[in-house]
């Protein structure tokens, strides 16, 4: 009987085992998903930042420049 007993418990630690491991794998497969995404959008936000800072650079380096021309 003992035997009988241990081998079920023994079954059922397996399947919550295994059923955990399942769990933890999409879990894992889910976070690695947003991880992707959100890096995606900080490098389309870089691209953002830097295009409108060297569009700001340049205006004010031509604002700069016109001045110098009137007051020169």
């Amino acid at each position: 009987m003992r035997r009988k007993s241990t081998a079920k418990k023994d079954s059922l630690a397996h399947q919550r085992i295994d059923a955990h491991e399942k769990l933890c794998h999409i879990m894992q497969r889910e976070t690695n998903k947003k991880i992707q995404e959100l890096h995606s959008d900080v490098h389309r936000l870089e691209r953002i930042m830097i295009g409108a800072s060297g569009f700001l650079i340049s205006s004010m380096l031509g604002l700069i420049v016109a001045l110098f021309i009137k007051v020169f």
